[in-house]
């Protein structure tokens, strides 16, 4: 019984030197599931520049007031405008970001940020239940806490060594 806790112990002290594995594995995970779902949905908020935001943008984070006006931007008050621009910027910029390992702790919290407006936007936009944490049914708030958790691993642990971030710092003289 001593050797297998012995093998356990040794087991688990190699796991934890491989510190660059967690944010590695959040980073490649954050690409295979989420980085083209931010893209796409940020492609559908342009009609032919980033600075002529579509319909679809206007009714995606403005479905009530979208709604009131039949989807004419030309509607679109000069908040509406800034909201939706700096949506689609985010969409655009924060996940390159934390793709490349670069400013991965700042993107990671734009991110989490991001989420938590989208979530509200859906909520009392779009009517999409929030539903509830431990219950049996998948639920808005099960996904969303998901994926925080997953931007929370890049805020606390960083980019890991196959990033930007890490060849920055090895650059760094002090």
């Amino acid at each position: 019984m001593s050797n297998l806790i012995t093998l356990y112990q040794d087991l688990i002290d190699r796991l934890s030197r491989l510190d660059w594995l967690v944010p590695t594995l959040a980073r490649l995970t954050f690409l295979m599931v989420l980085f083209f779902y931010f893209w796409n949905s940020a492609m559908l908020k342009i009609d032919g520049s980033i600075f002529s935001p579509s319909a679809g943008a206007f009714g995606q984070i403005f479905p009530k007031a979208a709604e009131a006006v039949v989807w004419d931007v030309s509607q679109m008050n000069l908040f509406q405008r800034l909201v939706i621009f700096a949506g689609t910027v985010a969409e655009f910029v924060l996940p390159v970001l934390i793709l490349l390992g670069l400013l991965t702790r700042l993107a990671a919290i734009g991110m989490i940020g991001f989420i938590a407006v989208q979530t509200i936007v859906d909520v009392t936009g779009h009517g999409v239940a929030l539903g509830s944490l431990f219950d049996s049914a998948q639920a808005l708030i099960d996904q969303r806490m998901m994926w925080v958790f997953l931007f929370a691993v890049l805020v606390l642990k960083g980019a890991g060594p196959l990033s930007l971030d890490a060849l920055f710092k090895r650059r760094d003289p002090a």
